[in-house]
Formats: C-alpha cells, sequence, structure tokens
C-alpha cells in the first residue's frame, strides 16, 4: 500500500508566503530608488563626458546603464515570483529569480570585459582626460553607488537575484573609489595612463568577487540543492523517526533564490504514520533546514522502487541505486 502525502501545513506556508510579499514590496522600494539615483547619474556623467571630451566617463555611463537594466531585470524577477501558479506555470514564475540572478553575473562580466578591453585600446594609445572632471563626477558616483548598495545590501544575504544587483551597486562603488583616485593621480602627475591601467585592475577584482555568484546561480540553474541547504543533516533527520527503515529517492532543488523544495521516498513497513507525524516532519524541514515546499511518499517496502535518475545514470555507468 502506497500513499503520497504533501504538506497540510496550509496555514504556516500561506504565512510563509505572505511575509514573504512584504519583503518584496520593501525590496521593490530599494529597487526603485537604486533604478531612479542610478538613470539620473548616467544622465549627468553621459552630458559630462561629452562636455568634456572624456571616452572615460562616457565608457562608465555605457556601463552603469548595463547596471540599471541589470537592477531592472532582478526587479521584474521579483515581481513575477510573486506571481501565483496558473496553467502550466504549477510552481508560478518563482524561478525567473534564478534566471535574473544569473543574467546579472553575465551582465556583470560582460561589462567589466568591455572595460578592460577599452582601457588596453587607451593603454596602447592614451587619451587625455581632464582629471578634475572624471574626479568630481567619479565622487558623485561614489554617492550614488553606496546608496543604492546599502538599500539593497540586507536582502542580498539570503537571495542571490538581489546579491546580483547588490555585487553590480558595490562593483560601480568600487570602480567610483578607483577613478577618484585616478583623476588625483592624473591632476599631478599627468600620467594619462594611470586611468586604463587602474580600470584593468579593477575590472580583474570585480570579475574574482563575481565568479561566486555565477557559480552558484549556474547551480540552481541545473536544479542542484542549494549551497546553504546541508543534505546529510536531512538525510539524517529524517532517518532519525521511529518506523522510518529507509528513505531514498531525495532530492532538493530550488524554486526560487529563496524558497527551497523537496522530495523523498519513505520505507515505513508500518505503513502510513498519519498527518500529525507527517505535518511534524515538514515543519521541522520548512523551519530548520529551509525547505518550503515538501512531498514526501510513504512506501513499505515490500516491492522495490528505483529512482529513474539514477537507474539511467546505472545502466551507462554500471552503478547501482
Amino acid at each position: 500500500m502506497n500513499h503520497s502525502h504533501h504538506s497540510r501545513g496550509h496555514h504556516d506556508e500561506h504565512s510563509h508566503l505572505h511575509e514573504h510579499s512584504h519583503h518584496v514590496v520593501n525590496h521593490g522600494l530599494s529597487f526603485f530608488l537604486s533604478v531612479v539615483l542610478n538613470l539620473g547619474f548616467v544622465a549627468i556623467e553621459s552630458f559630462y563626458g561629452f562636455m568634456s571630451n572624456s571616452t572615460a566617463l562616457i565608457a562608465d555611463a555605457g556601463h552603469n546603464l548595463s547596471d540599471v537594466l541589470g537592477l531592472l531585470l532582478s526587479w521584474a524577477a521579483i515581481i513575477a515570483a510573486k506571481k501565483l501558479p496558473k496553467g502550466r506555470y504549477t510552481y508560478g514564475l518563482r524561478g525567473a529569480t534564478i534566471i535574473a540572478s544569473l543574467a546579472n553575473a553575465a551582465i556583470l562580466l560582460f561589462a567589466c570585459g568591455a572595460i578592460a578591453l577599452e582601457s588596453v585600446y587607451r593603454l596602447m594609445d592614451p587619451v587625455a582626460v581632464s582629471g578634475a572632471t572624471v574626479s568630481w563626477i567619479a565622487g558623485i558616483g561614489i554617492v550614488i553607488n553606496s546608496i543604492s548598495a546599502w538599500v539593497l545590501m540586507q536582502g542580498s544575504k539570503d537571495d542571490i537575484n538581489i546579491r546580483g544587483a547588490y555585487l553590480h551597486m558595490v562593483s560601480d562603488a568600487v570602480i567610483s573609489f578607483g577613478v577618484v583616485l585616478t583623476g588625483i593621480a592624473i591632476i599631478y602627475t599627468g600620467l594619462q595612463w594611470l586611468d586604463p591601467l587602474i580600470s584593468i585592475l579593477i575590472s580583474g577584482s570585480i570579475v574574482y568577487g563575481t565568479f561566486g555568484l555565477l557559480k552558484e546561480s549556474m547551480s540552481l540553474s541545473i536544479n542542484a540543492a542549494p549551497i546553504r541547504v546541508d543534505l546529510k543533516a536531512i538525510d539524517a533527520f529524517l532517518r532519525s523517526h521511529p518506523g522510518i527503515k529507509d528513505i531514498h529517492d531525495l532530492h532538493v532543488w530550488a524554486l526560487s533564490t529563496t524558497e527551497n523544495a523537496l522530495t523523498a521516498h519513505l520505507v515505513i513497513p508500518a505503513g502510513y504514520p498519519g498527518d500529525t507525524f507527517m505535518d511534524e516532519i515538514t515543519n521541522v524541514l520548512r523551519v530548520k533546514y529551509l525547505i518550503h515546499h515538501s512531498t514526501l511518499q510513504i512506501e513499505q517496502g515490500t516491492t522495490e522502487h528505483h529512482c529513474f535518475l539514477h537507474d539511467a545514470h546505472s545502466h551507462s555507468h554500471n552503478h547501482t541505486h
């Protein structure tokens, strides 16, 4: 006799979704402020770039515009994640946040690559730069990007989608700081090649810092278990319950950048242990192990059950489940 059981803690689950919605509203205000500030800075930087004939400022304005697109992408994904399941989208559009975090990492790496390439060209053929203008505009950039990073910082701790946007703002603040120092150095030394050299060094450090975001986003996009989820601890927790003889087909993946799902088969020879028993398990999985959506199937162990994913792997690698 087989029974399939889905978490029946509807009140708790609804409370979680309601709480999550409030977080989305707060992040929406953060994204709105960041987008408005950065669009304003793009306009200022473009204007003074053309007025002072500074290719550095114009190029950085283009970079900041790509950051605005990144912010809009993350914001749109968070809004999409609020949509309720409908039609073929049985999980809603929560996965859009994972796509946004991956795209943000890619955009940031592309922007750094473009800056580094432009800097190499300028090293070979230095362009006269107004150190004073560059320093003042970059100083404004530090303030704007620091404010943007600050309003996004809280959400970046547990959500890699918001972390991607946050890293955009931090990287821009670092770039602006480097440009300020470069502008001051150019004023006092007249060495025009300092500007592209510093840009290359800063771009390299940002690429290094972004690699972790790219790696985690890639992992989540192919349904790897999230880094913050302890699979061994979950396995041990499930096996620790009296009556559970074995477990198999344990799968954990990310529904979004803030919500995780789990499926598992529990071998209980005595049969279905009751709703209270199952609710206690799903509640602990949600509160302690960051599993927001659990599907647990009960088996008595009277027949053989194999994971079809693992069976396919076994045929090609002669490995048993």
